[in-house]
Order: structure tokens, then C-alpha cells, then sequence
């Protein structure tokens, strides 16, 4: 079993990353919170998920343990896969997906690209003990309050916006909220300029 790989940072994308460590290259599928985190660096040290299928062996890397500590919390979850897991992971830091797990959110849920509201249910209820039993909820800051509150009308309007033209909405709504907590005043088409210089 591979712990985790440390090495030079070869290769980036937001959802790929190579690291070469002792002459082999280790291609691992990252969310969006660890292609952030990787942003600048040279050496960097991937925690390592195997994923080991009958037509593959595919590794997942993250910038921390508990960001695979939550990404296999997830697959535990009936119809939560790897893809959906590391979407949610993308979509949301841990910290966020504790307070929406723990407050039993499942309509913020929703909002992740592949996430109906059976699976969000489902998700709440299976992990809701596990996140606290695990300790993850430590991430969440104290007062439980992750995010500053946002326009939701000028939020959702931003996010229908971008994905129509083409955006994932998980990363999209990200940076949305991102850009409305810095800027709360900002109108719908300001904010839709802005996002569509920051995502990749």
C-alpha cells in the first residue's frame, strides 16, 4: 500500500498531478482544493488512495489526511463512486462539507454536479456520526460557521449563467461565493466577469 508519495511536482492540471520521486513518475487524480494547495510549489508530499479495479489501478492524491480521510468517508456511501467523491472534493473544502454534512444540508449538497437528493440524504445520515467520530470536525472553525453569507439569488443566477456556458457548477459555484464574500455588492454580470478569469 502507498502512503504517500513525495517528490517534484512535474505535471499539474486541476484534476491531474505527477510527481517523480526516486526516477518514476506517480500520476494521481486530484480535487480542486489540492490543486490549489499545490500552487507554486516544487516539492510537494501527496497522500495516496489506491483505487485497484479489475480494468485499473488508479491513484488519488491529496494535500492532506483529511481531505482523504473525508474522500474515503465518501465512497463508503452507496452510490458515491471516486469520481463523485473527488467532484465534492472540488466542489467543497472538508471544512464546508463538514458543516453541510453536520447541519444535514442536503440542498447545498445538491448543488455538487452528480449529487441527487437521495444520494445527498444518504450521505448526511451515513456520515453525519462517522465525520465527528473521525474528528474531521475539527476543520470547521469554532462557531461552526464556514462561509460568510452570500446574495443567493445573485449567486445561483452567476452559477446558471457559467454553466451554460459550459462550466462544471461544483468549481464554478466555488469561485462564485469566493467572489461575492470578498465583493457582496457586486451585480450578477460582474460577478460572471470575474469568474471567468479565475476558473480554469
Amino acid at each position: 500500500m502507498i502512503e504517500y508519495v513525495r517528490g517534484e511536482l512535474a505535471e499539474l492540471t486541476p484534476a491531474y498531478a505527477t510527481v517523480e520521486a526516486a526516477g518514476v513518475g506517480y500520476g494521481l487524480n486530484i480535487s480542486l482544493n489540492t490543486y490549489s494547495a499545490l500552487q507554486g510549489k516544487r516539492e510537494v508530499k501527496l497522500y495516496v488512495y489506491e483505487a485497484i479495479r479489475e480494468d485499473a489501478y488508479v491513484l488519488y492524491g491529496f494535500y492532506n489526511k483529511k481531505e482523504r480521510e473525508m474522500f474515503q468517508l465518501l465512497i463508503t456511501v452507496s452510490g458515491v463512486g471516486t469520481n463523485t467523491a473527488r467532484m465534492m472534493l472540488s466542489g467543497m473544502t472538508v471544512a464546508e462539507l463538514c458543516n453541510v454534512i453536520s447541519t444535514g444540508n442536503a440542498k447545498l449538497m445538491q448543488s455538487i454536479k452528480g449529487i441527487g437528493k437521495m444520494t445527498a440524504q444518504r450521505i448526511i445520515v451515513d456520515l453525519r456520526d462517522k465525520i465527528v467520530a473521525l474528528g474531521i470536525t475539527d476543520e470547521i472553525p469554532a462557531g461552526g460557521s464556514v462561509q460568510s453569507p452570500v446574495d443567493t439569488a445573485v449567486r445561483d443566477e452567476a452559477v446558471a449563467a457559467l454553466t451554460m456556458l459550459g462550466f462544471a457548477p461544483a468549481p464554478t459555484q466555488k469561485v462564485v461565493i469566493q467572489i461575492l464574500q470578498e465583493q457582496p455588492t457586486l451585480p450578477v454580470e460582474q460577478v460572471v466577469k470575474q469568474a471567468l478569469k479565475q476558473i480554469k
